[in-house]
């Protein structure tokens, strides 16, 4: 299974393709600096495997890779934010 998450500007959200079919989405109105996530979908039949997780999970890498802050308004990913430590510190005050 090949996994890739892209950004897509053009449709303000971050992608997962599985073998090049897409799987999911995290969807994000950009600002100055900030990324503000605002709704993730996953495909029910990719559901309860770990593509939210990844698309999240890399989603949040490209962002602090851009040196961006993120509002997290979607619960999946304030979710994925208070599991996972790590990514707090891209946490900014919305």
């Amino acid at each position: 299974m090949n996994l890739l998450v892209e950004d897509n500007p053009a449709r303000r959200r971050f992608e997962i393709l599985i073998d090049d079919a897409l799987a999911g989405f995290t969807a994000y109105q950009p600002r100055a600096g900030i990324v503000v996530f605002t709704h993730t979908e996953i495909e029910p039949e990719v559901s309860g495997q770990g593509v939210g997780t990844r698309l999240v999970r890399e989603a949040l890498d490209q962002v602090r890779a851009r040196g961006d802050r993120v509002v997290a308004r979607c619960p999946f990913v304030a979710a994925f934010i208070d599991r996972h430590p790590e990514y707090g510190d891209l946490l900014a005050t919305d």
